[in-house]
């Protein structure tokens, strides 16, 4: 029997959508080991002018830096304790509060990828290729249920 490389993660960047779940822009694979600042970094060329709600993965306030000087891309995370730091202030906290907000509904992409495709089921995938074969079924599944079901 062969052995299946490393597990995947999904990435997605979506446009957002009033009301439900966002239309999906770009999604990336990536070894599940991958940290989300490196994976993004394999494709954050080509995103250009507009702002990107994160999760606090990916606050590195450098990257933002300079994805905002050179894109124009606002890279918004919720606030991240400093080291010592034991409470955030009340306009972090609301920051932090407003981005989630915004963020959740990506969440619920994902959980309603799950619930649709059954993705994470892939019990019977023996291959890396397999693996990835699955994935892109299900994903193409779930992109045809979006456009007949908007």
């Amino acid at each position: 029997m062969a052995e299946i490389g490393s597990p995947k993660r999904l990435h997605f960047v979506g446009f957002d959508r009033v009301g439900t779940i966002p239309l999906p822009e770009r999604m990336l694979f990536s070894p599940a080991s991958t940290h989300d600042l490196s994976a993004l970094r394999t494709h954050v060329d080509s995103i250009e002018d507009r702002s990107v709600m994160c999760d606090k993965a990916y606050a590195n306030g450098p990257l933002q830096e300079q994805l905002w000087q050179q894109q124009g891309v606002s890279l918004l995370t919720p606030i991240k304790l400093k080291r010592g730091q034991k409470h955030l202030d009340a306009a972090d906290k609301q920051f932090s509060t407003a981005v989630s907000r915004i963020r959740q509904p990506v969440e619920s992409f994902f959980n309603w990828l799950i619930e649709k495709t059954d993705i994470q089921k892939a019990c019977k995938v023996r291959s890396e290729n397999g693996l990835i074969l699955h994935c892109l079924g299900r994903l193409a599944t779930a992109l045809y249920i979006m456009l007949v079901n908007p």
